[in-house]
């Protein structure tokens, strides 16, 4: 493998995040079942099977325009429907289901800690190219582009995760025009991560609120990478 060619570091990249959000969007689901609303289960959305979850857009075509130009990755899946009337408590339960998703990341980043101490220590001096650099590589990036999708979706915007928390934090009133400003949300996105900072660099939302936090949590899981690795 040429650690150089498009489809390498396309595939180090696309691996990692696809893995991620469909964990990520499944265990809404599975939270949500648990309590009380089965309605992603009632439409076959809790498979693992990717497919399932793919969106051209956002889980594709930009994650791979992303790779190519070398800036952070992420993406986002089809979400999985989540009937909150159904829910027992459903304010409660909202902002369970919403961080079941970015604790799914930070779980998956420190299993891909774990494999990738034992990947290092297991790796022997190989050269970048061969499978184990390919595989370390892809769980360094699996580390990565969880902490990143975990902190990214912890933003307070609607429909974000971090949205609906604030949202069961509302008094009902307040509550209820917050989830309408939802449907503002990606368009809102799309002008405060790439309009906005096309006018004003210095208002970059992913350099100053994401990505600084993202490399000091993804610090901390390496450390215990390299602690396993000895």
């Amino acid at each position: 493998m040429n650690p150089e060619s498009i489809v390498y570091r396309v595939a180090v990249w696309l691996i990692p995040l696809v893995i991620a959000i469909v964990f990520h969007e499944v265990a809404h689901g599975w939270v949500a079942r648990a309590l009380g609303d089965p309605t992603a289960a009632e439409r076959k959305r809790l498979s693992l099977n990717p497919i399932r979850h793919v969106d051209p857009i956002g889980t594709v075509a930009l994650p791979l325009i992303l790779a190519l130009a070398k800036a952070p990755v992420f993406g986002w899946a089809k979400p999985v429907p989540v009937n909150y009337a159904r829910l027992r408590n459903p304010r409660r339960d909202m902002m369970l289901v919403a961080l079941a998703g970015p604790g799914m990341n930070f779980a998956l980043a420190l299993a891909g800690a774990v494999l990738l101490g034992l990947a290092v220590a297991s790796a022997d001096g190989a050269q970048p190219g061969s499978v184990i650099g390919f595989v370390i590589e892809n769980l360094f990036n699996f580390i990565a582009v969880n902490i990143f999708l975990a902190l990214f979706n912890l933003l307070p915007i609607p429909p974000f995760d971090g949205g609906h928390v604030v949202q069961g934090l509302l008094p009902p009133p307040l509550a209820e025009r917050w989830a309408a400003f939802g449907r503002f949300g990606f368009p809102l996105l799309f002008i405060l991560l790439l309009v906005v900072p096309s006018i004003w660099p210095d208002a970059n939302i992913v350099a100053r609120l994401i990505a600084p936090p993202a490399q000091a949590v993804t610090g901390w899981y390496l450390a215990i990478a390299s602690a396993i690795a000895g």
